[in-house]
């Protein structure tokens, strides 16, 4: 009988293990720095060739598989766990989405039937995180100033957070809700991405929704904690969550800048023209 099983690879699995015992012990090493614990050479000498080994490591086991027919997300897949690789693509879009904000470049509305922003009212919020975190950042730098290593630390944490913060707006900003053929893509952040095609669309309805309580089956997608159209479904879509868990939904709640645009360019796509009347019989 021939295995038609998945063939093992020693060699990934053992990076991993290697990858999470090599973690926990750099952030060990990197408190006993901060809190002026001496640390033998020795340990710290290891630790850094640990940290660039493992990387190494794993470009030579990637050109390996690569070599062995996997394409490149496939080998990938087989050296970093499925979380990680979603979180990092997360932070990734959160970034480039910055890129587009300020180069005006919307994401994926490229042939839409129509857009639909959805940003406006959660612009104002934003701008306001954003500002607390500024002044965080100048009032832990002057606080920090005679502790250069916390410092450092803190004011790289801190010009990150408000990268993120701006970052999830210009996300927003720039992947709109768009209506594609038969496909209604509903977007928030750059963590959710949902395909409805359009003949698993029950009822569309305006209705102007403040409290969202977490029911299964159901996904809200609040902006300035609203929603302005209830969509139910025939059948469930997946709605993935962040780290990739599935999430099937037959309910879904979304805002929009516009809503009764969205509104109706549903109701025409889901009614269609009505058929024009034939020629009127001859006596």
């Amino acid at each position: 009988m021939t295995d038609t099983s998945t063939p093992r690879r020693p060699l990934p699995r053992l990076l991993r293990g290697v990858a999470y015992a090599a973690l926990p012990g750099e952030l060990v090493l990197f408190v006993c720095l901060l809190a002026g614990v001496r640390v033998p050479g020795g340990a710290l000498l290891a630790g850094e060739l640990l940290v660039l080994g493992v990387p190494a490591a794993e470009g030579f086991a990637w050109v390996r598989l690569r070599r062995r027919g996997l394409s490149a997300r496939e080998a990938l897949g087989e050296l970093v766990p499925g979380p990680v690789l979603r979180l990092v693509g997360h932070e990734l879009r959160l970034m480039a989405s910055l890129g587009r904000w300020v180069a005006r470049r919307p994401h994926g509305v490229a042939g839409a039937d129509g857009v639909f922003p959805h940003a406006r009212d959660q612009a104002a919020m934003m701008y306001g995180f954003a500002f607390v975190t500024v002044v965080e950042t100048v009032g832990m730098s002057f606080l920090l100033v005679e502790w250069p290593v916390l410092h450092a630390v803190f004011l790289v944490l801190d010009v990150y957070t408000v990268l993120f913060v701006l970052g999830l707006h210009a996300a927003s900003v720039t992947r709109p809700h768009t209506l594609t053929g038969t496909v209604l893509r509903l977007r928030r952040h750059a963590h959710v991405d949902v395909r409805v095609p359009l003949d698993r669309i029950a009822a569309v309805r305006r209705e102007l929704v403040f409290s969202h309580e977490k029911a299964e089956g159901e996904l809200n997608l609040a902006v300035g904690s609203q929603t302005s159209v209830t969509i139910e479904l025939t059948e469930p879509v997946d709605a993935p969550r962040l780290l990739g868990a599935p999430r099937p939904v037959r309910l879904i709640r979304l805002h929009a800048d516009e809503p009764k645009a969205l509104y109706d360019a549903l109701t025409r796509v889901r009614t269609g023209p009505s058929p024009s009347p034939g020629p009127l019989p001859t006596a």
